[in-house]
């Protein structure tokens, strides 16, 4: 067989040609040396790749002798090539926008020195009439930065106003018959007291307002109201909160903390006790 074998080689040498059988004797050899130099794994250097990415352009039937990788691969090479000689060819020594004069600069720091209530857009159209075409983004970065009297943190806000604050909040209530119900609660802070709740099957923006009314009646409305923004607090809501002359004063997303007290009487509840309550015609968990 083996006999075979080396006649049929030496028949096909014969006829094809001499350069082919230089190119393909040429990687198989190069195949070898590599598989030579490792021991588990073929390990290509940079010589490998760049030797089989210019054989793959001279030679048609590369793909014929390759064994090691697969032809993707080194298709893959070249365009990285390619992409490595595009990315040397051009190449700057000039990157980003171009910079801004010194004088233009100072210009800018002077008048919004002189003229603190000025904003970027004005010093930008001042700019203009004077014949310089500057972004507002350029502007704001040069401008002087005047220094802003500090606000008042959370827990300041909460401590000064405790007597004008009312919280409201919903919670969930599931009952027996796997139905939700949802309690709502308003909260004054400066005693910690529930000064109205109501439960429903069905709540929205009306219903809400409605129980505002109610904890409300008449001119005992605070002077702020605290609540997270769920979107329960619709169109109707806002106008009679409006029309109570109450500012709305929304938490932060996922922020309950900013919320304490009420949070604090929706989560203190002892979970695994159940009191039994009728909540129409039904009983809930409490």
């Amino acid at each position: 067989m083996s006999i075979l074998k080396a006649v049929c080689v030496l028949v096909r040498n014969l006829f094809v040609n001499r350069s082919i059988l230089i190119a393909e004797n040429l990687a198989l050899r190069q195949q070898l040396a590599v598989q030579q130099k490792t021991v588990r794994r073929p390990k290509l250097h940079k010589c490998d790749r760049i030797f089989w990415v210019f054989l793959s352009r001279i030679w048609q039937d590369w793909k014929s002798a390759l064994i090691i990788v697969k032809p993707e691969t080194v298709i893959k090479w070249h365009r990285q090539g390619f992409k490595l000689y595009w990315r040397w060819k051009s190449r700057t020594n000039k990157v980003g926008r171009p910079r801004i004069p010194k004088g233009i600069c100072n210009l800018i720091r002077q008048m919004s020195q002189e003229n603190p209530t000025w904003g970027a857009p004005r010093i930008q159209s001042e700019l203009r009439l004077l014949g310089y075409e500057v972004a507002d983004s350029t502007v704001a970065k040069y401008m002087i930065k005047h220094k802003k009297p500090p606000s008042q943190t959370w827990h300041s806000f909460l401590k000064n106003h405790v007597r004008q604050i009312a919280a409201i909040d919903f919670f969930t209530v599931p009952t027996v018959t796997f139905r939700i119900l949802y309690c709502f609660i308003v909260l004054r802070h400066n005693r910690r007291e529930i000064v109205h709740f109501n439960v429903t099957a069905n709540p929205n923006a009306q219903w809400t307002a409605q129980q505002l009314t109610e904890a409300f009646p008449y001119d005992e409305a605070p002077k702020y109201s605290i609540r997270d923004r769920d979107g329960i607090y619709g169109k109707d809501f806002c106008r009679r909160v409006q029309a109570m002359s109450i500012k709305k004063v929304i938490i932060a997303p996922q922020s309950p903390w900013q919320n304490p007290f009420a949070e604090r009487v929706i989560g203190s509840g002892d979970k695994s006790t159940l009191i039994m309550r009728p909540v129409f015609g039904e009983y809930y968990s409490h």
